[in-house]
């Protein structure tokens, strides 16, 4: 967003620059704050929130900053990010009701907490940008309603996955083509991996083991492609897209992997392959008119009907200050949902379960996503990854079969369960969910993560209302 420059030098010669907050101190965000912090001008990496706070001191010491305040209350946060001070605290939800922070940035992958966090800083009118794609693949669609309702923006960023691909479908639109496939490359595909596997490239990088298992497993991907599908309409043609599928020739020839009728017929697919060259997203367009079809040959973009697009890279954190900044300057929300869901991710058993057993989180060692249709995953009720960890078994589970909620006792006071449910009443008229956990929320012998510090144990869903249908 070449605009973006002139606007955040013009608020920095303003002297109010963006006051920005992270949930989660991770690779990501010690990647972003860095970057905020020594390259964009106009912005101002103000708080951090982590569980552990020497993590959240690495991160500002990282990119730099040193006299570092501790805040455990309200007033010391506001008074610290008054004083030109950065902050730590280990209280999020200082931070979704600051005064003094425009926009809160959550890396945190976790899909019941930023529901409680997100919906805390919608009440008090805080714009947020999510670089936690399983949150917004799980229940992105209605926490857009209530973003609207609050007056706020919530959005995906740019440089990361699904938000290079909007980026490329919109600007492959404006030039007036029509989008038929929107992919994504990998470089690894097994769904078997798990931290213990991943290890060594993790410890090599400096990251996560957990997050490196999510991109080798295919859960990651799964999740990115279905913002992508939500915010186009776009389905998958079966669940688990091509699986891993390898494509090591020519980008420009990739549409041979596609019949044209059939992408007509659907609209468009989202998808993925693997190893494909000098390419991480692209996206494949047709033109109806003849003229212009001549231009592009010219151009040599092919012979048609599908035209190849594509980005070579994605730069994840060193872009994510471009979605901030649209978010609040020019109130633009990448990668929004067209409406309800139309792709969701379904948990996939990545070994025999055992009945009895509690399900680990999403990138651990007991299950995969799966992209899958919602009319697939309505039917069959499907449990979605997002929401796995801590569902207990109430039967065996053979290795690659979709665990559903009848194979399942959820955890209790769940939010996140709670509005996907509304969301399906919300877009499909669908209540069997709600429905569902009513009978499910109060069962014993189950237990849930216990609230961070300053989260309700009963958390209300803007103060108890529920969007009207």
């Amino acid at each position: 967003m070449i605009i973006v420059d002139n606007v955040l030098k013009a608020r920095q010669e303003q002297g109010k620059p963006i006051r920005v907050a992270l949930l989660g101190a991770g690779f990501m965000a010690q990647g972003l704050t860095n970057q905020i912090v020594n390259s964009v001008p106009g912005m101002r990496m103000v708080a951090i929130y982590s569980r552990k706070l020497e993590k959240a001191f690495h991160v500002f010491e990282y990119s730099g900053l040193k006299d570092i305040i501790v805040a455990n209350s309200q007033v010391q946060l506001e008074d610290a990010i008054r004083a030109g001070k950065p902050v730590v605290t280990e209280d999020a939800f200082l931070l979704a009701r600051s005064e003094q922070i425009d926009v809160l940035v959550d890396v945190t992958g976790s899909v019941e907490f930023g529901a409680n966090v997100v919906i805390e800083a919608f009440k008090h009118k805080k714009d947020v940008v999510l670089m936690n794609a399983e949150l917004d693949a799980t229940i992105g669609p209605i926490l857009q309603v209530y973003a609207a309702k609050c007056g706020v923006i919530l959005s995906a960023c740019d440089g990361d996955e699904p938000g290079l691909q909007m980026n490329l479908y919109r600007w492959v639109k404006g030039l007036g083509l029509t989008p038929r496939v929107v992919g994504n490359i990998k470089g690894l595909q097994d769904p078997y991996r798990n931290p213990t596997t991943q290890k060594g490239f993790a410890d090599k990088w400096g990251q996560n083991p957990a997050m490196v298992t999510s991109f080798a497993d295919g859960s990651k991907i799964s999740f990115e492609q279905t913002i992508v599908a939500n915010a186009t309409g776009f389905v998958v043609k079966s669940r688990g897209m091509s699986r891993g599928l390898d494509y090591k020739d020519d980008i420009m020839k990739i549409g041979k992997l596609y019949n044209i009728d059939e992408l007509r017929r659907l609209g468009g697919i989202i998808d993925y392959v693997v190893g494909t060259p000098l390419t991480k997203v692209y996206c494949l367009a047709e033109h109806p008119d003849p003229k212009q079809q001549h231009y592009l040959g010219l151009y040599k973009m092919g012979d048609g009907p599908l035209y190849s697009f594509f980005i070579p890279y994605h730069l994840v954190h060193f872009e994510t200050p471009n979605s901030i900044a649209r978010v609040v300057l020019f109130r633009d929300s990448l990668a929004k949902p067209l409406g309800g869901p139309v792709v969701e991710v379904c948990a996939v058993a990545k070994r025999e379960l055992n009945a009895d057993e509690l399900l680990d989180d999403y990138r651990m060692y007991m299950t995969y996503g799966e992209a899958a249709n919602v009319e697939e995953m309505c039917q069959k009720r499907y449990l979605p990854e997002g929401l796995v960890e801590g569902c207990k078994l109430k039967r065996p589970i053979k290795k690659d079969a979709v665990i559903t909620y009848d194979d399942v006792e959820l955890p209790p006071n769940r939010l996140a369960d709670r509005l996907r449910g509304e969301q399906y009443r919300h877009f499909r008229g669908e209540t069997w969910l709600a429905d569902l956990m009513k009978g499910r929320q109060s069962a014993p012998g189950l237990s849930s993560r216990p609230p961070s510090p300053g989260q309700p144990k009963n958390t209300e869903i803007l103060a108890g209302s529920t969007v009207s249908t």
